[in-house]
């Protein structure tokens, strides 16, 4: 079964996901919008010959509107996302939508609520599930290899944001804030390997080294750019999050780890590796075990998230098929987002935020 899909919003995550789709088995991009035509440029460069006969639009409602289209990746900008789902949705098309699902809760509660709506896919895009090294130590931690779960540490230790058309990822009205922008991804690693909701959430952040000489439009970037934060889940399960967005020269971008009462497991990307490292008691020999979790070169050179974009979009087309559940809901977007909003709300105000205090 082919699934006929548009793209709305190809820049930078646009072609990625269009790369991706065009080694995806069954995949056939036939449509585009966006309102910049640098941008949709760069999409036609993407596709290569296979851009001949793909119909391009301005906007979401217009691709919507013109038919022939089954499923639809959203990779507009974070704050147009409720605006341009909604004409999706009446399409009645399957929808990736990417991360955050949107800028605010109440945003996000209203894609939940038609998403829930509809009898077709909804998924949202949180790539970093399925880089295999992540994937691989998420099944371990869920099989018991750390024993009962304690603690749960992931660093981003990475370059400062990059350019994007119009720059609007340099301001929290846009984005959501670092915290929902960025770190939606790794709220979402939480909770999924957790298995529990947050609490509450401690975040010590600033703008502290990017972004300090830069102005737009006589306006100032006010986005985070390094930050710790501590998450409390209702299963007592601790988590911590350690961010830097001017360490670009660390050897690995993540570093995930996961204690629990009889081990501890690492996991380190790019490198690939899981180091995994059993109690042993006081001065007894070390037992760490390193393992090394392999990616397909196609998927690693089809974009930039160490091939998750890639494995993504094989569940999602076979959702889309009907022969895979929905794994990552417009729900499991939303409690991201409302993780991420509470940590900016943390940072601003120097407290801890109760997540019942957002109404979740």
């Amino acid at each position: 079964m082919t699934v006929r899909y548009g793209l709305v919003g190809t820049g930078m995550m646009g072609v990625e996901h269009i790369r991706n789709l065009l080694i995806t088995p069954g995949a056939e991009i036939v449509a585009l919008a966006d309102p910049v035509e640098t941008s949709l440029g760069w999409a036609k460069d993407a596709l290569g010959d296979k851009a001949a006969g793909v119909r391009t639009f301005a906007t979401a409602a217009e691709l919507a509107a013109a038919g022939g289209i089954d499923a639809v990746v959203v990779a507009s900008p974070n704050f147009t996302h409720r605006a341009t789902l909604e004409p999706l949705f009446d399409a009645g098309l399957h929808i990736l939508c990417e991360k955050p699902l949107a800028t605010t809760i109440p945003d996000a509660q209203w894609i939940v609520e038609r998403a829930a709506a509809t009898h077709k896919v909804f998924w949202t895009a949180m790539e970093y599930r399925y880089m295999p090294p992540a994937a691989e130590f998420i099944a371990q931690v869920a099989g018991g290899r750390v024993g009962a779960l304690k603690m749960l540490t992931i660093r981003e230790h990475r370059f400062p944001f990059l350019v994007k058309v119009g720059d609007w990822n340099r301001f929290s009205a846009n984005t959501g804030g670092t915290m929902v922008e960025k770190c939606c991804h790794f709220f979402d690693l939480m909770r999924l390997i957790a298995g529990s909701e947050a609490v509450r959430v401690y975040c010590s952040g600033g703008m502290d080294v990017n972004h300090l000489d830069e102005a737009y439009d006589g306006k100032r970037p006010d986005i985070i750019d390094n930050s710790y934060t501590t998450v409390d889940f209702a299963n007592g399960v601790r988590a911590m999050l350690d961010l830097s967005m001017f360490a670009d020269g660390a050897e690995n971008q993540e570093e995930i780890t996961a204690v629990g009462d009889k081990a501890r497991l690492d996991c380190l990307i790019p490198e690939g590796s899981l180091v995994y490292s059993p109690r042993v008691g006081f001065m007894n020999p070390k037992k760490v075990e390193r393992t090394h979790v392999a990616v397909d070169q196609h998927a690693l050179d089809a974009g930039s998230h160490h091939g998750a974009t890639y494995y993504q979009h094989q569940k999602f087309i076979a959702a889309v098929r009907g022969e895979n559940p929905v794994e990552v809901t417009a729900r499991d977007g939303l409690m991201a987002v409302a993780i991420g909003a509470a940590a900016e709300i943390s940072a601003r105000e120097k407290r801890v935020v109760k997540m019942s205090e957002l109404g979740l």
